[in-house]
């Protein structure tokens, strides 16, 4: 952990990225996906796999699409997305992900100094589905994705700021698009190297498992 003991005490609020921050749900999300790829006809891929899922982790749910399956024409688009949102859905409020590591006393521990808040690039649903699964919607305060209002994450996170009257808030996150978001937010990142991305510089800390932030912070 690159630490800084000038980060305690700085900030008011937390606001999580969820994927690669707070679980990992790729292996799950793509047998959904591959569920809703043999309900249809026009995906060239055979089988989607999780690596596919983790290279595309942390993109709006529209870009995912776009990018893996860039052939398909609007319609097919449009029905295939539709698809595999309700099979991810479906999937992750029976089996969920993976949470990582001391979740719970953790998110226990900065509760008690600071608002928590989650905000990611996700379908509608997704959030509320972590919460169920993992039990943990206790310790936050609020949420927001893109599923709701279709917002860049950048938009999301000062909704978060404002509508909560956040007056230092800091992001957790652990993607380049994470880094950039809370950049343009006006919001200080701290990068998360066990997750799915490379941040390389402009963090304020990077924490190497979610468990260092009680040290950090």
């Amino acid at each position: 952990m690159n630490t800084d003991s000038s980060l305690k005490n700085k900030f008011d609020s937390i606001i999580f990225d969820l994927d690669g921050t707070l679980w990992d749900s790729t292996a799950n999300v793509a047998r959904a996906w591959q569920a809703a790829n043999e309900q249809v006809k026009y995906i060239r891929e055979d089988n989607i796999d999780q690596a596919m899922v983790r290279s595309i982790t942390g993109m709006t749910y529209v870009a995912i699409f776009e990018k893996l399956f860039p052939y398909l024409s609007n319609e097919q688009m449009e029905e295939f997305m539709g698809i595999c949102a309700v099979k991810e859905i479906e999937m992750l409020q029976t089996h969920g992900g993976d949470l990582y590591p001391q979740l719970d006393e953790t998110l226990q521990y900065l509760s008690s100094k600071y608002k928590l808040f989650i905000v990611s690039n996700c379908q509608s649903n997704y959030i509320e589905t972590f919460i169920s699964f993992s039990g943990l919607g206790h310790y936050f305060m609020g949420h927001q994705c893109f599923g709701t209002k279709g917002q860049p994450k950048a938009e999301n996170i000062k909704d978060i700021v404002n509508d909560h009257n956040l007056k230092a808030p800091v992001y957790v996150g652990d993607t380049m698009g994470d880094f950039t978001s809370a950049n343009k937010a006006g919001v200080p990142f701290i990068f998360a190297s066990y997750g799915f991305g490379v941040v390389e510089t402009g963090q304020i800390a990077t924490i190497n498992n979610f468990v260092e932030l009680k040290d950090l912070l």
